[in-house]
């Protein structure tokens, strides 16, 4: 009898333990996934850092002490600074530094010493100067242009001076405001909304429909302007190409409809950002066509079968390259499962990096480039392809492992992947494009969505120029207030003239400003 009960004693001892062993579990990977998140927020969410586990580090900020060298065996500095030229531009004795387009206003202090009764035994030998910034809330200005009615003393006839002309007919807002309002919704993410309150707290009564029309009126004269653009950056040798959703258009009662901005970046340091109500194939095949070149996406399968199709058609002469970070992240993925060989696979795609880095930072001939990358970076890549293939073939990798979808994701694009190493021009990976099409989803959390689908596809006009500014080197809103003002006294024929890239060397040194500028 006592058999039967050791056995069902032992059977729940086991239940439990069982059950002990998947709470802890739980525990284990819920931790272990609050570490990961706390080695973005130290090291980012995509750097190409990687976090070496040292055992004699105590205390995670500090660094650990090798025990070679003390306090004392720091190197002495034996050598004195030169004396820095001065260049107008040093911080001043608060700290504030600025330039000379910011205005300034002086207030000038009494000194007691001077109002007393022996006033007359002081003098002023000089000034002392603090600085403070100041600003004044959402502050407008209105322009009254004072214009004189002349009257004619023999032939009695009245003349008046016609008002100067403004950028939108019939509209009363200066062109500073129309490009201030662009420039606060597309690189400041300031929606009309919130830009309609702060008029309406500076004591200005303006509709925030006419806010709209505005903005709509001021994109259409800026349309051949981007489209003059889209077509230099199709003329590149080498694209990158990407994908970013933004919500636009009434789908149907509280839901709106799900279309993607698709980012084109030119190898002249110009980003247009075009618009397709879907993520389909057939939007990348309508902007790819005639292309010849390379052109780098991520994996996405569209644009390997959009490629496929116009070469096979002869519709364009396309070599597509894989960016390898986004082949990095799928190993990044992989650390919680397989730490071991995922840190392996980062390793060697960190070497190629720091190739990129030294390539960036010494070298600029393409011819220099291309023979480094083959000299240092294509033996890394045959290397690390071939361990790849010795991975996939380990039976313990099951399908449902995030290493086997890593695996897979890099080895069905070895071809693409390795196209970088013979083509100097072209970038490892699609950062440089992401960083640039970062405006649409910084602006996504502001304002949400487009309430309609023209709107959004004006949105892509304007922030293909502004992000555009931004990587020339522009101020985005000079610019504006100069092209809208030059729009409709420019040959349609020369339209290329107004982009950023050429307007940078013809008219940034003397831009059109506004009335206001000229007044103050």
């Amino acid at each position: 009898m006592k058999q039967p009960l050791q056995t069902v004693s032992l059977s729940q001892e086991i239940e439990q333990l069982n059950a002990q062993n998947s709470e802890l579990s739980e525990k284990v990977l819920t931790l272990q996934q609050q570490l990961d998140w706390f080695k973005r927020q130290l090291f980012g969410r995509k750097s190409e850092k990687q976090l070496e586990d040292n055992p004699n580090q105590e205390v995670l900020f500090d660094r650990p002490d090798s025990g070679e060298s003390g306090p004392e065996d720091k190197q002495q500095i034996s050598y004195t600074r030169s004396a820095k030229k001065s260049t107008g531009n040093e911080v001043d004795d608060t700290g504030l530094r600025f330039d000379d387009t910011v205005p300034t206003k002086v207030i000038e202090l009494k000194a007691p010493e001077l109002e007393g009764d022996d006033a007359e035994q002081y003098e002023v030998i000089g000034y002392k100067e603090t600085h403070r910034l100041a600003q004044q809330p959402g502050s407008y200005t209105i322009l009254i242009y004072k214009r004189p009615v002349v009257r004619h003393k023999t032939e009695h006839c009245l003349s008046v001076q016609p008002a100067p002309d403004n950028v939108l007919d019939g509209c009363f807002a200066d062109v500073s405001v129309i490009a201030g309002i662009m420039v606060d919704k597309g690189v400041y993410h300031l929606p009309l909304y919130r830009q309609h309150q702060r008029m309406l707290d500076s004591g200005v009564q303006v509709s925030r429909a006419t806010l709209i029309n505005w903005v709509k009126r001021g994109i259409e004269l800026l349309t051949p302007i981007y489209r003059a653009q889209l077509k230099h950056i199709l003329t590149s040798s080498t694209l990158a190409m990407d994908e970013v959703p933004m919500k636009a258009g009434r789908k149907a009662k509280g839901k709106m409809k799900q279309t993607y901005f698709w980012p084109i970046y030119g190898e002249d340091d110009e980003v247009a950002f075009t618009w397709s109500s879907s993520r389909g194939a057939q939007h990348a095949k309508a902007q790819l066509t005639g292309f010849s070149g390379v052109l780098l996406s991520d994996g996405y399968q569209a644009y390997t079968n959009v490629i496929k199709a116009l070469n096979r058609d002869n519709e364009a002469n396309i070599i597509h390259a894989a960016c390898w970070a986004h082949t990095r992240r799928y190993f990044d993925k992989a650390l919680l499962m397989e730490p071991e060989l995922a840190k392996q696979a980062l390793k060697q795609i960190a070497e190629l990096y720091k190739i990129e880095k030294h390539i960036r930072d010494n070298l600029s001939y393409s011819d220099e480039i291309l023979a480094y990358r083959q000299k240092w970076s294509e033996p890394i890549v045959n290397r690390f392809f071939k361990w790849l293939y010795d991975q996939r073939q380990r039976p313990e990798i099951l399908p449902s492992n995030p290493l086997s979808k890593a695996l897979s994701y890099a080895l069905d694009r070895k071809t693409e992947l390795k196209v970088f190493s013979s083509h100097p021009a072209v970038p490892i990976d699609t950062n440089h494009l992401e960083r640039a099409l970062r405006v649409i989803p910084m602006g996504r959390k502001n304002y949400l969505f487009c309430w309609t689908e023209l709107g959004a596809e004006q949105l892509g006009m304007l922030q293909s120029l502004l992000v555009t500014c931004r990587l020339q080197g522009i101020n985005p809103y000079t610019y504006l207030v100069d092209v809208l003002q030059r729009v409709s006294q420019h040959p349609a024929s020369q339209v290329e003239e107004l982009t950023p890239r050429v307007w940078k060397t013809k008219f940034a040194d003397n831009p059109l400003t506004s009335d206001l500028m000229q007044t103050s």
